[in-house]
């Protein structure tokens, strides 16, 4: 294995980020906590495992890959990677404030923010992977 890897690995653990929190959005309307629980650390690690090979890929990849073709899909991507880029810094507070409040017990508070905090995890994990298919396995630049 070697750090031209870790873009695939990234997507893989964006994946499992995802279908951690799906499951555990699952688990929490069946009444079931700990089993939300569960998924929901499960989620918050994988992510950030994620970061920690994100951030080891670009400090030791000095390149950055363009999308430039095919040129019409171009813009597309962008408006992906631009959301998702954006919601990414967002998501990193509003997941601590929500984790945070878990952990204290004030649920009600947890839940008013996990109602934010959820769809714009999700969202950014499941863009991860659809940034990645398309940068790599779709249109792969040159």
């Amino acid at each position: 294995m070697t750090v031209h890897d870790l873009p695939a690995i990234n997507a893989t653990l964006n994946g499992l980020s995802a279908i951690f929190l799906v499951a555990g959005f699952i688990f929490i309307k069946r009444m079931d906590k700990i089993a939300h629980r569960n998924c929901m650390i499960s989620a918050f690690v994988t992510s950030v495992i994620f970061l920690g090979c994100y951030l080891t890929y670009h400090a030791t990849v000095k390149t950055v890959t363009h999308f430039v073709e095919p040129a019409w899909f171009r813009p597309i991507y962008l408006t992906i990677l631009g959301t998702h880029t954006l919601l990414a810094a967002i998501i990193v507070p509003m997941i601590m404030m929500t984790l945070w409040h878990a952990k204290k017990h004030n649920f009600e508070a947890h839940k008013r923010i996990a109602r934010w905090t959820w769809p714009l995890w999700v969202y950014v994990s499941v863009t991860g992977v659809v940034i990645y298919l398309l940068l790599y396995q779709i249109f792969p630049q040159k």
